[in-house]
């Protein structure tokens, strides 16, 4: 990225356009579109896809003789279809044939070479992401057969103001040649959910046509499906203009099962530009803002509304401009600058204010693809503190998305014989668990169990994430209706987890997966699961001391309340205080286990692999292939006993750890540091994040390699091919936050804001902009000669900023700034 605003791409790669269109994707929160090529469809190169929020479907499938069930992120009708060709017939441009919308076509040939005749053939394309304006444009130069040559500009853009509508406007210049052109254009339902290879064989086909027309310039569908009352809509307008000005052309609707669109004749003359302006509104049953009216009826209205594409483009404009504003991150390094600001556009893409009312949690791959089904996972961990610091009211959104799901943990928890809520590893529409039970390995192409549903540590992350946004935003309010609840919930479930074994005169947690996921089980064992693993006791005495601390905090009526609702007795807080300081944390050679039993796995020949496999992040996979199994080795696919010195300084988890008994002395942080960093083969692209923030203050080159990693994770494509399934939202998050708190050495406590900046010499300085407190726009500035913070004039109250243990009281419009 030369241009630090600007995602550019030139000429035509099979092997990355599945990159591209998930990196050029463009959405507003509502929705989110790759950036396929509208004439194309999904053909082992190309994959359109457009997911709105929270639009889920359920099918089964029958897989190794088992039948299973499985909840998508739907794959909504596409809205993108527009083709041209010269008048008179022949292949439409992208497609070899005039087959129907409905069929795979086949691409005509690279870019360059000789068109056949009748033809038309791309002779350059460039493809531009404007970060800024959240603008997608396609600039082709095109030949046809008789050597007619054709500039064609496409915009694209998915309204960050008005969420339900996207548009696309196209342009062509004739550069030798004057006469008619024909233009399609459409909606097509015939799409299904197959932008995954290894879910191939499971149900893909989620929309079912229910109605379809067209009248004047405007043509609508929509699609249902089996046994869901969920119900989508598109309707498309669909002008022209010639030099800006309208102009008639002859149309004809066509339409057949789950396609509508309309065949244009245009003319066009040598170096005029002529435009279709392709203007799609988007509704869903789900949409409660629409009223009670049907999603058809809604998109038909909203579409008959829109300004044409110029008015959108500018209220879309500015719409980025104001985000931008609020979400400064720069430093010395352009490219760096750029791939920060690529990952805060897709952050800001996927959860915007218009998520807020939506009822939707956070997707692991954002809304950009298919893997993992679009499914929630624990990443908001990861991505909340981007939005605590910049646009808390999402963090609460997301957060009582959680909170309306605490009947169904509840339920969860209850089927486990477990009191409190047991949130799902996977999570779809209504909060049950979706992790699916048998998954597939494209290495060895066996079908194996899939036990990661027993990641109980979830429900420890979606308290984590409530203490966050409170200390962050100080939000008493919601701490008092739904955030102490949540906490409540959690620490009853690990109270009711935990069992005394009076061997060791501890409290135990069994039979769980930490986040490691390579450990399912022991080698010795037929028993799933793994025991007293180390993130999840620590986190679970967390979680217990947080509960009882947020009781202190709330008033006395609710504290009252919350009692009587949930039936909480002095008995039971009392058992809480017993476990949070008696849980087990095995240790072996002078550092945390990572679970218990560790020791006695056997060491990995990691040069041997690393001879053989070279790139060895899937290291299960390639263990499974070989007829072996990972859970008889010291090996990690991802930080796990080191999530500890992610999520807390030294200062936090000595303290803790002191309070559970164990051995807790300076070193055996940097030891265990050490020890696992040698035993992680970096699996999961959330690895690079939390290696490089646990090194920063320690090993500050290898926290700069890590940074760097993450930093590419997406736009390099590191995991070779996972990026065009779907972005990695939490690693993007990961990388901003090392910017955004590490680096900074950011914290919030006691209403305080602390800093102890630690900037890599290779960053040169750094600019950012944080929400705090009621404050908008507080800008810190760092290099190497110091620390400047800077409130913006208001009527927010006064904040105070720390610094190495200095105090200052800051006014509204004024600034401090330290030597460093």
């Amino acid at each position: 990225m030369v241009d630090p605003w600007l995602l550019r791409y030139e000429g035509v790669d099979a092997e990355s356009e599945g990159l591209r269109e998930a990196l050029c994707a463009v959405g507003n929160g509502y929705l989110v579109t790759r950036g396929a090529a509208p004439e194309c469809m999904a053909d082992g190169v190309h994959y359109p896809g457009t997911y709105v929020a929270g639009c889920y479907h359920r099918a089964m499938s029958r897989i190794a003789g088992c039948e299973v069930v499985n909840e998508d992120l739907v794959n909504c009708p596409n809205w993108l279809p527009l083709t041209f060709r010269p008048a008179g017939g022949g292949p439409w441009f992208g497609q070899s044939d005039d087959a129907a919308p409905s069929e795979p076509p086949e691409v005509v040939g690279p870019v360059g070479g000789a068109a056949p005749a009748g033809s038309v053939r791309a002779t350059r394309e460039v493809l531009e992401l404007d970060l800024l304006r959240g603008v997608l444009t396609r600039r082709l130069r095109t030949e046809d057969g008789q050597g007619r040559i054709t500039e064609v500009i496409q915009r694209r853009i998915a309204h960050m103001g008005q969420p339900h509508l996207v548009a696309l406007e196209t342009t062509w210049v004739p550069r030798n040649w004057s006469g008619l052109v024909e233009v399609r254009a459409g909606l097509d339902a015939t799409v299904s959910n197959t932008g995954v290879t290894r879910y191939q064989g499971l149900a893909s086909r989620h929309l079912v046509p229910r109605a379809q027309d067209g009248a004047g310039d405007v043509v609508w569908l929509e699609v249902g499906m089996d046994a869901s009352p969920l119900s989508i809509a598109e309707a498309a307008r669909i002008r022209v203009q010639n030099a800006g000005v309208p102009a008639a052309a002859k149309r004809r609707t066509t339409a057949r099962q789950g396609w509508v669109g309309q065949d244009l004749t245009v003319r066009v003359g040598e170096g005029r530009p002529t435009t279709v302006e392709k203007t799609v509104a988007v509704c869903t049953s789900r949409d409660r803002e629409l009223g009670t009216a049907s999603p058809a009826s809604s998109a038909r209205r909203l579409v008959a509304r829109a300004g044409a594409f110029d008015d959108l483009l500018r209220e879309h404009t500015l719409c980025w401009e104001q985000l931008w504003r609020r979400c400064r991150t720069d430093t010395d390094r352009p490219q760096d600058t750029g791939n920060l600001r690529l990952y805060i556009f897709h952050l800001l893409q996927t959860c915007s204010e218009h998520s807020v009312d939506l009822d939707v949690g956070i997707p692991a791959r954002g809304l950009h693809g298919e893997a993992y089904r679009g499914h929630v996972f624990w990443d908001e961990l990861f991505i909340l503190p981007f939005f605590n610091l910049r646009f808390p009211e999402r963090s609460r959104a997301v957060l009582r998305h959680r909170h309306r799901r605490l009947a169904e943990a509840r339920h969860a928890a209850q089927e486990e014989g477990r009191a409190g809520a047991m949130f799902p590893w996977q999570s779809g529409s209504d909060g049950r668990e979706e992790t699916q039970r048998l998954h597939l390995n494209p290495r060895s192409g066996r079908w194996l169990p899939d036990r990661t549903r027993l990641q109980r540590h979830v429900g420890s992350a979606v308290a984590y994430s409530v203490w966050q946004y409170c200390q962050a935003t100080g939000d008493a309010d919601f701490l008092a209706r739904y955030g102490a609840e949540l906490l409540l919930e959690v620490a009853r479930f690990w109270s009711s987890t935990a069992w005394y074994d009076h061997t060791c005169d501890r409290y135990r947690i069994t039979g769980v997966m930490g986040p490691d996921e390579y450990h399912t089980g022991y080698p010795w064992s037929a028993r799933p699961g793994i025991d007293d693993n180390a993130y999840t006791n620590v986190m679970a005495a967390w979680v217990l001391g947080r509960a009882l601390e947020s009781l202190d905090l709330l008033p006395p009526y609710r504290r009252q309340e919350l009692s009587e609702r949930l039936g909480l007795d002095r008995e039971e807080l009392n058992r809480w205080e017993e476990v949070r300081r008696r849980l087990a944390v095995p240790f072996h050679q002078g550092v945390i286990s990572q679970f218990e039993g560790y020791e006695r796995l056997e060491e990995l020949d990691w040069d041997g692999y690393r001879r053989r496999y070279g790139d060895i992040r899937r290291l299960d996979r390639i263990l499974e292939a070989e007829g072996d199994n990972p859970n008889r080795y010291k090996v990690s696919k991802q930080a796990d006993a080191l999530m500890l010195c992610y999520l807390f300084s030294a200062d936090e988890l000595l303290p803790l750890l002191r309070q559970l008994g164990c051995p807790a002395e300076p070193g055996l942080l940097p030891g265990t540091v050490a020890y696992y960093l040698r035993r992680t083969a970096h699996g999961s692209t959330l690895s690079a994040a939390v290696h490089s923030w646990v090194l920063a203050r320690s090993d500050r080159a290898a926290s700069w390699r890590f940074f760097r990693e993450v930093l590419a994770a997406d736009v390099h494509d590191i995991q070779g091919g996972t990026t065009a399934e779907g972005i990695h939202l939490g690693a993007m998050a990961g990388a901003v936050d090392l910017v955004q708190r590490c680096y900074t050495g950011l914290d919030v406590h006691d209403d305080t804001l602390r800093l102890s900046p630690e900037l890599p010499a290779q960053l040169g300085r750094l600019d950012v902009d944080l929400r705090f407190r009621g404050h908008d726009g507080i800008h810190l500035h760092i290099d190497a000669r110091g620390l400047h913070v800077a409130l913006p004039p208001g009527p927010a109250d006064p904040i105070r900023v720390e610094y190495k243990g200095r105090t200052a009281v800051v006014e509204p419009g004024s600034s401090i700034a330290w030597p460093l």
